[in-house]
């Protein structure tokens, strides 16, 4: 008879999780060898996720720390699951843990000192704090960090699990988080954090299911202590719907089969809060305003019953398992849900009392609560309890707090919570202390720290909307300063209109230091709209700053005016004043300048051509921005402009490196397009199978009503080079012709020179249309194949103007034809080379460019004309723009020089072009140069041979697989030597391993190789490792690099 069981309300044993332990068994292996995995786990409440997790760790030999999220309204309480983890492994270990830094920490854990004041803009540092500590702790042994309960994380929390997962990916450290996925409803904060999450390497989600009919059974067996008839079994799967938890409930009451048990949560729940004593159940009410978790002495505060009769009831909820010991030495519901519906239950009066005694209670004696949770905790309580004037003024002090902790997101929420309460309380003015106006500049500001660059806009128009300008033209100027800056970073408009009336209006405002920081923003503003009105502001504010003494407002200047004096200066000119006034700002120790001012003068050098000072200049800003609290936005100028002169020095790995590192900051807005541009040309040189999508996330910001001419300009480069790659030279010549239509084209030489060397390569040739003595007559040119016309785009040195080839081998945009070839849809690809000497068929012109096979092959049109359904005259633009653009620096007359050999060909011009970019320095476009010129000098099979060798070479040592592809190719067309000597061990390569080899070639992963040759994952890593040490190299690309150089996917 089941009244006799011993029933138990919890299960000792895990029933029907063995898939998912080992999934979380094998992210602690992957863990223990040095990787940095997370596993988010997902599943209704009373799934058994913390179950789940708490038999995953039991005996595990790691350190394991474990936080959970609290339930404090919308607004959250910030880090407060690192605050616990970091509070039970200071219990543990004593403060030595952390290594000296104990007062940085404190503002994670007040109970270590008092935190230094660094000012509001310092949340970096916390994030990188927090990053190295775990990686200390994981020298010693695997650390794995469980955080629980992240439907209920704040924004600072998910900033924080964002930065462990994106950015600093911490060696030996396994992230487990659990979630309630029946709580992310469509606007759920952590729906898109989830998805940002998933796309990075390492994580996964994993949601956890429902028990089946036989899993039921276990769970019940086990809870009953003997076998359920059928009937009980039936009873409790149609109504527990193998939930565990709802199991439980229905094994701990009377009759598992009680058919009057309702049949919504609520109400199975609460049948079991109504089993207890009264007195029980009236602690349970109290407490569960309180929150999930809830210590001692608050609960007695505010319960108001003496200490006996506190025990008695406690006692009785504990012995029924609806409340349990927390690690603090205070209590915990034991599940949330069970919180949930006895707060539910109370009657609204009855609610709101309870909330108000928390809040005084908290408000009497901070030290109830841990110290970092009292100010949002009074504001949660007072807000619930619907007193609005309190709730106002809490809600203030919450805010300011959480922004002294960099929870800039909460900050902000806060701030809105008081705006939606001002106008129900008539003096919020006076208790506040400040006017709506403030508090709106001040939500504003929060949201941007925030990154929520959308809700700063529309507060900064509300608090325009409220102002008389004319009145306060000082606070409309600067709120008219921030909405252009937001304008211009969301890509809506260039702020110009904005930007004027703060001009305007600051002529009418008395002169002092807040207006001459305004001047200088304004500056700053028109320093990307008007060069000239910009010159003559900042020329005006470095004049005042003397007057005021104000050394950052001068330096600040000089730095906008050394911006501007660079687009009409020479750079060698303008370079010495911004150099003067970064050394000011160093000496000074003022670092928002300096990092401001180290962006300019690492673009300026590179414009020079002085790749590694700029590359030294812009590593140098890096740490500055994070220090000065604008990593996401002046930090990612930073990491790009660093990546640029990385890139021009042949330093891919390392470029790649650091835009991976911009990519992790997530820059708002138009901030992404240096970033996302340069990985995307990177990614295309070398071939990656990721470049098409970065290709079309960068290239949808030029459907934004404003981009900055400088972004758009490359962007269109890029477009381009992305269009040649894909076989589409028409869509690469209609984006030329948006490119020079560009009313900035001609002001921004630095970027139009490679963008008109890319439209120069989208040109079809033709003999027809060649000068007298400067053009070349390809139609009899042994190198053309014609079998079919077709022209193999995987090694093309198109992109050379902006290290932009790409091998496309795997693209969705091109048809394999079979031997590792690939041609444009409707080209057929060159198969053999037994065609070498065949001409040009008729009618059809190749676009100028080395690929892996051959020419793509184009109606013949002659250059100076417009080719079938062309506009006329897009190569007579071409040359026109290139005569009047000016060649000021090394890169500059490189691409000229280059620009000219496309338009006219001949050995000459493509001799010059190769001595052009010899002595800029930086070696793809050279290596693409000698490409072309060994082409153009092929009669001379030494020259020839001598231009190959060497751009196959740079090419191989950069890992841009297809330009080394396409030096391979030119080679055994040519039938000179190329490459160099075989490497050991690839006469001995078996046929499987040939076929494996094609696949690493193109780009093909293990699994991906096994699924295509039919065996399994693990032979085919076997098969790679086998290859690699055969040809003798360190990894997969260079081994594909090796397979095409030496010709070994030919058979």
């Amino acid at each position: 008879m089941l009244d006799l069981m011993v029933v138990s309300a919890h299960s000792t044993v895990l029933v029907g999780r063995d898939a998912d332990l080992a999934t979380l068994h094998d992210a602690f292996q992957r863990a223990g060898g040095g990787e940095a995995p997370a596993l988010l786990i997902g599943g209704e409440a009373g799934v058994g996720k913390t179950r789940l997790v708490e038999e995953f760790v039991r005996g595990l030999d790691a350190r394991v720390l474990v936080g959970q999220c609290l339930e404090l309204g919308e607004e959250g309480l910030p880090f407060a699951p690192f605050a616990a983890a970091l509070r039970e492994l200071a219990r543990h270990e004593g403060g030595a843990v952390f290594a000296g830094r104990e007062a940085e920490f404190a503002r994670l854990l007040p109970e270590l000192g008092s935190p230094p004041e660094l000012g509001g803009s310092h949340r970096g540092h916390l994030f990188e704090l927090v990053g190295a500590l775990f990686a200390r702790l994981g020298e010693q042994r695997p650390v794995v960090l469980v955080v629980e309960d992240l439907h209920w994380a704040d924004r600072s929390t998910r900033d924080l699990i964002g930065f462990l997962v994106r950015s600093a990916r911490v060696p030996r450290l396994l992230l487990v988080a659990t979630y309630r996925t029946d709580e992310l409803h469509r606007g759920h904060p952590l729906r898109p954090f989830l998805g940002e999450l998933e796309r990075v390497r390492g994580v996964h989600r994993h949601d956890l299911d429902r028990l089946d009919r036989d899993g039921t059974a276990e769970l019940l067996g086990h809870l009953l202590g003997a076998e359920p008839d059928r009937p009980t079994v039936d009873a409790v799967c149609k109504r527990a719907q193998g939930i565990p938890f709802f199991i439980e409930q229905f094994a701990a009451s009377a009759d598992p089969r009680c058919g009057d048990i309702p049949e919504t949560l609520r109400d199975l729940l609460l049948s079991r809060v109504d089993q207890l004593p009264e007195a029980a159940q009236r602690v349970l009410r109290v407490a569960a305003v309180g929150g999930t978790r809830f210590g001692h002495e608050l609960l007695a505060r505010v319960a108001d019953v003496d200490d006996a009769a506190l025990e008695s009831a406690l006692r009785a909820a504990v012995a029924a398992q609806m409340i349990v010991f927390d690690p603090d030495g205070g209590y915990e519901f034991r599940h949330a849900l069970v919180r949930e519906a006895v707060h539910d239950d109370l009657l609204p009066g009855e609610r709101a009392r309870l909330h108000a005694r928390y809040a005084q209670a908290i408000e009497a004696e901070p030290r109830l609560v841990a110290a970092d949770r009292a100010p949002a905790e009074i504001a949660h309580h007072w807000f619930s309890a619907r007193d609005h004037a309190r709730a106002l003024v809490a809600a203030g002090r919450a805010a300011d707090a959480a922004g002294r902790r960099y929870a800039f997101a909460e900050q902000a929420r806060l701030l809105e919570r008081a705006l939606e309460l001002w106008e129900q309380v008539p003096d919020a003015a006076e208790l506040l202390g400040k006017c709506h106006l403030d508090l709106l500049e001040e939500a504003a500001l929060a949201a941007i720290d925030a990154g929520d660059h959308g809700r700063a806009g529309r507060l900064t128009r509300a608090a325009l909307a409220d102002l008389d300008g004319e009145a306060e033209p000082t606070r409309a100027a600067r709120l008219l300063i921030r909405r252009a800056k937001l304008l211009r970073n969301a890509g809506k408009s260039d702020g110009a209109a904005e930007a004027r009336e703060a001009y305007r209006l600051l002529q009418l405002a008395p002169p002092d230091l807040p207006w001459l920081k305004l001047l200088g923003d304004v500056a700053y503003v028109f320093s990307g709209i008007d060069g000239d009105e910009a010159g003559r502001i900042a020329a005006q504010v470095m004049a005042c700053a003397g007057e005021f003494g104000d050394e950052a407002a001068r330096i600040a200047a000089e730095i906008t005016f050394g911006k501007v004096c660079s687009g009409h200066l020479p750079a060698e000119q303008s370079l010495p004043a911004v150099r003067r006034a970064i050394e000011r700002a160093r000496a000074s120790g003022d670092i928002p300048n300096l990092a401001h001012g180290l962006v300019n003068i690492s673009d300026t050098l590179y414009e020079m051509g002085a790749y590694a000072e700029s590359a030294a200049a812009a590593a140098e800003g890096v740490p500055h921005a994070d220090r000065a609290g604008v990593s996401r936005t002046t930090g990612v100028y930073l990491l790009a402009n660093h990546a640029e002169a990385l890139m021009a020095l042949g330093r891919w790995d390392e470029a790649d490196a650091r835009l991976a590192e911009a990519a992790r900051h997530d820059p708002p807005g138009t901030l992404a397009v240096p970033w996302l541009r340069l990985r995307a040309r990177l990614r295309l040189a070398r071939g990656h199978d990721g470049a098409e999508a970065l290709v079309a996330q960068a290239a949808a910001y030029l459907a934004k009503p404003f981009l900055n001419p400088d972004l758009r300009l490359g962007l269109l480069e890029l477009r381009i080079h992305a269009a040649l790659a894909a076989g589409d030279p028409a869509t690469a010549r209609a984006a030329a012709r948006v490119a020079l239509r560009d009313r900035y084209f001609h002001h921004l030489p630095r970027y139009s020179w490679p963008l008109l060397a890319a439209a120069a390569r989208a040109l079809p040739a033709s003999p027809l249309s060649a000068p007298p003595g400067g053009g070349r007559d390809l139609s009899g040119s042994p190198l053309l194949a014609s079998s079919g016309g077709g022209r193999d785009l995987s090694g093309s040195p198109l992109l050379a103007s902006s290290g932009g080839a790409r091998d496309l081998s795997g693209s969705p945009l091109l048809a394999s034809s079979g031997g590792g070839s690939f041609a444009a849809p409707g080209v057929t690809s060159t198969a053999s080379w037994d065609v070498v000497n065949q001409a040009v068929p008729d009618g059809l012109a190749p676009v100028r460019g080395w690929s892996g096979a051959g020419h793509v092959y184009l109606p013949t049109a002659p250059t100076h004309e417009a080719a079938p359904g062309e506009e006329p005259g897009l190569a007579g633009l071409i040359r026109a723009a290139a005569e009047r653009l000016p060649e000021r620096h090394p890169a500059e007359s490189a691409y000229a020089a280059q620009v000219s050999a496309l338009l006219d060909g001949g050995a000459d011009r493509w001799r010059a072009a190769v001595t052009a970019w010899r002595a800029d320095g930086q070696p793809f476009p050279l290596a693409a140069a000698l490409l072309d010129y060994a082409e153009a000098v092929a009669a001379d099979r030494a020259a020839a041979t001598d231009a190959i060798t060497e751009a196959g070479a740079i090419a191989t040592a950069l890992g841009a697989r297809s330009l080394a592809g396409a030096a391979d190719t030119l080679a055994r067309r040519l039938g000179v030597g190329g490459g160099p000597a075989p490497a050991a061990g690839t006469e001995v390569l078996t046929a499987r391993e040939r076929e494996v080899l094609r696949l690493v070639a193109e780009g093909q992963s293990n699994s991906r190789i096994a699924q295509r040759l039919f065996i399994s994952p693990k032979t085919a890593s076997v098969h790679v490792s086998r290859i690699i040490a055969k040809l003798e190299v360190t990894n997969r690309v260079e081994a594909a690099a090796v397979a095409h150089r030496l010709g070994l996917l030919d058979g």
